[in-house]
């Protein structure tokens, strides 16, 4: 992210405590970064690709309003935040200020991030459907970024499955609305 665009985000963050930020797969990682977290290769540099199971915590179950304590979505990327922002990465957040990293996959341990009233991330993809999602894996495969045909095919297979998009796409519209302020 260029210095402008840093030092825009750091004066709204700063000069406008009420205003909410949100974003999505790479937009999860750069507002992650800009508050200090560390952006890596997963594991091994594998690619979380389509469908995925995320294990939501306490927390991420409250904002989902789920009863399983899981969600499902679409994922497509080899890098991860790998901590969540804290007062200790960053002068922007408080000493007294709750992060929560709302759930994890098998293979990404931070697949969003919330703060009240300020912060709501998701690395996996709320729109993506099918074609969208094996379009993107077939350009990788073209490209040379995914080079396991295996894990490739295997993600294609189950792009079609359902996925909770619109539920947390719910959530993130109760959190721009203030609807989710009084969860703990």
């Amino acid at each position: 992210m260029g210095p402008r665009l840093t030092k825009a985000f750091i004066e709204l963050w700063v000069n406008r405590p009420d205003m909410r930020f949100t974003g999505v797969c790479f937009g999860h990682q750069i507002l992650c970064r800009l508050l200090g977290s560390k952006i890596e290769s997963t594991p091994g540099s594998r690619w979380e690709l389509a469908h995925t199971e995320i294990k939501l915590t306490e927390l991420g179950t409250k904002l989902f309003e789920s009863k399983e304590g899981k969600l499902h979505l679409h994922q497509m990327h080899q890098d991860e935040v790998s901590n969540a922002p804290s007062h200790q990465t960053t002068d922007l957040l408080q000493k007294d200020t709750e992060v929560h990293v709302w759930g994890s996959s098998d293979i990404t341990g931070v697949q969003g991030v919330y703060i009240r009233g300020r912060l709501f991330t998701s690395q996996g993809h709320l729109g993506f459907d099918e074609q969208m999602v094996k379009q993107q894996i077939e350009q990788r495969q073209e490209s040379g970024s995914i080079e396991d045909s295996k894990t490739a095919d295997a993600a294609k297979d189950k792009a079609h499955w359902e996925h909770d998009g619109e539920l947390v796409a719910g959530a993130i519209l109760r959190f721009l609305h203030g609807d989710d302020d009084k969860i703990d």
